[in-house]
């Protein structure tokens, strides 16, 4: 047998330690093929998904090459080659259950994991998982029948320190082009998909070891003391419920349609092609808009910060703000006690809940931050059939999207609360390119402004598709449907474009009417009820929460609610924004000028009068937002037993196999059940379900048929 050749190169530390960094480069590589799916987009992603496990790899082997000691050096530095190993193999395997990475809360819980995995753990595995071990026992092998020599020479002191600092440029150079490729990257954190994609799992893990003793830290000096403040804010500001419309759609389904990035401007619209003839841009929702069965407001703003779309759902079902900086639900939403919507209509009303989405259940954190909500379902993009041709970047087109949600819907419970995340109006509003295209772009120098108008378009007529469902499926009658737009669609650094299609100069354009553009949709349909119209209160995304329960019947007066109800007769009117800034019926305050909303010009000069009002204004805004970050960061309502509901425990609930434990339980039921599939006598209603193309709508040739 032929002797194995080693080369020489190996028998040295920093040999050993180069082919150690290789071989888990090349591990970490194999498992972003074959086991991850993070949504690589261009080449320039790819670049970056590359060169990610170097930084860290390094800077962690190098570890052992401060040791001087021959075995102590080689030894740690095996130790730390398997725990890399381990992490990697860890997430591996717990990615193919939950498509998430692990956490350090999960490392904490790790009971609870390996008690969701149950006796699937050993399906998780792969044949071809030995690659994650096999270099682990070669080398191990290959060190102790001496095939590579220890090396005796320690490395000297300042070659270590190179490799640790040649590792730390490497991180710098790489987080550099992550931020350039996703900006706000750490401040955001949209997604532990992103961390890992543009980071590494061990930068990943790192950062969230970091984030969790942050969060910690704040947590575990609150007491039970801090909320007495919280609650005195809530008892001074709560704003007692109209009479006339305390509970009347009290039983009624709820069913929450997310209009994403829906600002206000939008309804009522006409836009102009290049012939100067008009097209409405969303003639149903101007049509629910303008109906006597709808409540809506057209002074209702969005209150978002860096959280976006997951700080409006915070706001919508908790009246408390997102956090000044970054997402609540990435950081706190799976640790936190809420008391939201769902869990509050559950223990009072006996609602049924349920979440659709047709994106990754993590994006957000919303997989783990719903449980904490008390969502009992949550049917997120595996549950869809999604392709390249009805999808993009951000997940299932809306009328996909609907349409597949129906086979869910159907089985759910009534009453039910229900949200329905539609993704297609998301920036960049690139334009259609199959047989939904054809509505016109608008004419201005900015391209994301030009497609905006025509993925608002395709949304409204999704929702139209929709409402035509739930009337022929006999849902429409017994449910309130509240459409909302979650923050802006065109960015104020754009606003200046936009400027000449709303009318305006972008010469003359100021903050004001940046501030004015934070207008969204906020509209309350309930059939049956013919005294609604468009309401000029002005109110936020915090008072949704408080308005829907009293519509319903339920007495918010001893939940810990930062909102006030918009019916109310008590309703202060005062808008806070999370940067401090906020606007009222006459004035609106931004960056520290005040502005006349009538004019939209700035007061130079303030009277004492006008200047004793918006110091009073600004000390109630601070004291809003203050209060909602004391709740927050010390997960306050922990100790707080006024309102009579119980904690929501998340690991009560699961998303795996929604479908079949809906199915179960009308089985169970039986005469007894509500769902519509029950009430439908056992048959499906998905065949309910029409939906056409643009094309299809405008009575033109189909794409296909124009190629052939």
């Amino acid at each position: 047998m032929k002797k194995l050749k080693i080369p020489a190169f190996l028998n040295t530390r920093l040999g050993f330690f180069s082919l150690a960094a290789l071989l888990f480069w090349i591990k970490n590589l194999f498992a972003y093929h074959f086991d991850f799916n993070l949504g690589i987009e261009n080449s320039f992603q790819y670049f970056i998904l590359i060169i990610n496990p170097i930084a860290t790899t390094l800077f962690m082997l190098g570890i052992a090459l401060y040791i001087r000691r021959t075995k102590a050096s080689y030894i740690t530095m095996m130790i730390i080659y398997f725990l890399m190993t381990v992490l990697l193999f860890s997430n591996v395997t717990y990615y193919r259950e939950f498509t998430d990475f692990i956490t350090v809360n999960t490392m904490l819980g790790a009971g609870k994991v390996a008690s969701g995995l149950g006796e699937s753990a050993l399906r998780l595995l792969r044949p071809y998982d030995i690659v994650y071990f096999l270099d682990v026992i070669v080398m191990a092998v290959l060190l102790i029948f001496k095939k590579i020599k220890m090396d005796a020479r320690p490395v000297r002191i300042p070659m270590a320190v190179a490799i640790s600092a040649f590792a730390l440029m490497i991180f710098s150079g790489n987080l550099t082009l992550a931020e350039a490729s996703r900006p706000e990257l750490l401040t955001r954190t949209f997604s532990r998909d992103y961390i890992v994609k543009y980071l590494g799992i061990n930068a990943f893990t790192v950062y969230d070891g970091v984030t969790t003793y942050k969060t910690t830290q704040v947590r575990a000096q609150a007491s039970a003391n801090d909320m007495k403040s919280a609650e005195e804010y809530v008892k001074n500001h709560y704003a007692a419920p109209n009479d006339e419309m305390f509970g009347i759609a009290k039983g009624k389904n709820v069913i929450y349609i997310h209009l994403e990035s829906f600002q206000q401007f939008l309804l009522d619209y006409k836009l102009k092609d290049e012939n100067g003839v008009e097209h409405e841009v969303t003639p149903f929702l101007n049509s629910l808009y303008h109906s006597n069965s709808t409540f809506a407001f057209d002074n209702f703003f969005h209150q978002v910060a860096a959280g976006k779309t997951s700080d409006a759902e915070t706001l919508m079902e908790n009246s408390l703000f997102g956090l000044n900086q970054g997402s609540l639900f990435t950081q706190l939403g799976d640790k936190n006690t809420f008391e939201s919507a769902p869990a509050i209509l559950d223990q009072t009303q006996g609602y049924s809940s349920a979440v659709f989405h047709g994106n990754a259940g993590n994006f957000w954190n919303r997989n783990e931050t719903y449980k904490h909500l008390g969502y009992e379902n949550f049917f997120d993009a595996s549950y869809y059939d999604v392709n390249d041709e009805n999808s993009f970047q951000y997940g299932l087109h809306d009328k996909p999207f609907f349409n597949q949600s129906v086979q869910y819907l159907e089985h759910l419970q009534q009453p039910f609360y229900s949200k329905f995340i539609a993704v297609s109006n998301h920036y960049p509003y690139s334009q259609f390119t199959n047989d939904e295209g054809g509505f016109p772009l608008a004419d201005t120098p900015d391209e994301t402004i030009n497609g905006y108008f025509a993925t608002a378009n395709y949304l409204d007529k999704s929702v139209e598709e929709f409402f035509n469902y739930l009337k022929a499926s006999g849902l429409y009658e017994n449910s309130v449907v509240v459409l909302y737009g979650d923050h802006y669609g065109v960015s104020e650094s754009r606003n200046k474009n936009l400027a000449p299609l709303l009318g305006k100069d972008k010469e003359t354009w100021t903050d004001f009417d940046n501030a004015q553009m934070q207008r969204v949709p906020y509209m309350i349909h309930i059939p049956g009820q013919e005294n609604g119209g468009i309401n000029h209160t002005y109110g936020g995304q915090v008072d949704a929460l408080p308005t829907l329960l009293h519509l319903l019947g339920v007495d918010t007066s001893n939940y810990i609610q930062l909102g006030q109800d918009l019916f109310s007769k008590e309703h202060d009117q005062v808008v806070a924004f999370r940067n401090g800034d906020f606007v009222t019926p006459d004035y609106t305050y931004r960056g520290g000028t005040v502005y006349e909303n009538q004019t939209g010009q700035a007061v130079t000069t303030l009277s004492e009068s006008l200047t004793q009002k918006v110091a009073a204004w600004k000390d109630e805004v601070d004291n809003q937002l203050s209060t909602s970050d004391q709740i927050n960061n010390g997960d306050l309502l922990r100790f707080y037993t006024e309102s009579g509901l119980e904690a929501v425990d998340p690991t009560d609930y699961t998303y795996k196999n929604s479908l079949d434990r809906l199915i179960a339980q009308e089985n169970k039921l039986g005469d007894k059940s509500t769902s519509v599939f029950s009430k439908n006598k056992n048959k499906s209603t998905v065949d309910l379900y029409k939906t056409e193309t643009y094309k299809q709508y405008n009575g033109e040739p189909s794409t296909e048929d124009a190629d052939k």
